[in-house]
């Protein structure tokens, strides 16, 4: 591109692309930021659609019955009428072991050995979502035992889906923030080339150089700074990402697993350089057209 080349005697005129001066380093820092910001908001995002996605149709039927044997025998009725709805695609029982493993942490060997009434529990999963074949899942429930209750999982998550879509829109929030400072430092960084090469362009003014020849001259060199910089600021955010990864892979919860990004998403987060490269060149272009055009 031509937008990130020079000449030699360009080169010679204004010192580009080498992180020279602390601009660069400071769209580094930016671009750093940007990066963890934008991807911990795409992986949000997506764990926010597949919790979403994946609770849309699940029920938890409990049956508190203290009889082991009208227990068993209430659970076998409720299964085969589930099985007749149309709208039940998938009907599971827990077993004594998973629900053991699962009440061991809060009751202890010795309370899992003790005979205490632990209710069955039904899995179940709809074909839809909708409020009418929940209906028909409580009112099948119903027909069995009035004692038995029917949890629906998105409900119960609501609140947690609501935040993570709530953090999803901070981490946007705070990338068009990061955008707005990295424009702000570009015209700073526009403002003090021009007037350190004050004498340079009248010169070049005085030879025919046009505004628009001065103005893709520095540019150039603004260009290529916050595009090294740009890199460098992916590059740091990238190992960062990788180690919170792994940790985070360590850990083995679903829910955090599900807080990866897709092939798009990837390509946004690599593409973040080039973007804040574009922006500077505009921003730095719009710069020192007007403050040349006003003061020379």
């Amino acid at each position: 591109m031509r937008l990130f080349r020079s000449n030699p005697a360009e080169r010679r005129l204004l010192l580009e692309g080498r992180m020279a001066g602390p601009m660069p380093w400071v769209i580094a820092i930016m671009m750093f930021l940007t990066v963890l910001a934008a991807a911990s908001g795409l992986a949000l995002g997506g764990a926010a659609r597949m919790l979403s996605a994946d609770l849309a149709g699940r029920l938890t039927i409990q049956l508190p019955e203290a009889n082991p044997v009208s227990r068993e025998a209430e659970k076998q009725a409720i299964i085969a009428g589930l099985g007749r709805l149309g709208v039940v695609e998938k009907v599971e029982p827990v077993s004594e072991e998973e629900l053991a493993a699962l009440l061991e942490p809060w009751l202890g060997e010795q309370g899992m050995e003790a005979d205490l009434p632990i209710p069955a529990l039904i899995d179940v999963t709809l074909r839809r979502a909708t409020p009418a074949d929940v209906a028909d899942v409580r009112n099948a429930v119903r027909a069995v035992t009035p004692i038995a209750r029917v949890d629906q999982h998105a409900r119960w998550l609501a609140p947690l889906e609501s935040l993570l879509r709530s953090l999803k829109w901070l981490a946007v929030a705070l990338v068009l923030l990061m955008a707005a400072a990295t424009a702000t430092i570009v015209v700073l960084a526009a403002r003090g080339a021009l007037n350190t090469h004050r004498p340079v362009i009248e010169v070049m003014h005085l030879l025919g150089a046009t505004d628009q020849q001065v103005a893709a001259l520095f540019q150039r060199r603004i260009a290529l700074d916050a595009l090294m910089g740009g890199l460098a600021g992916l590059a740091a955010a990238l190992a960062v990402m990788a180690l919170v990864g792994q940790r985070m892979s360590g850990i083995g919860s679903e829910l955090l697993g599900s807080a990866g990004l897709g092939l798009s998403d990837w390509a946004l987060v690599l593409s973040l350089p080039l973007f804040g490269a574009l922006l500077a060149t505009i921003a730095a272009r719009l710069t020192i057209l007007f403050a040349i055009r006003r003061t020379l």
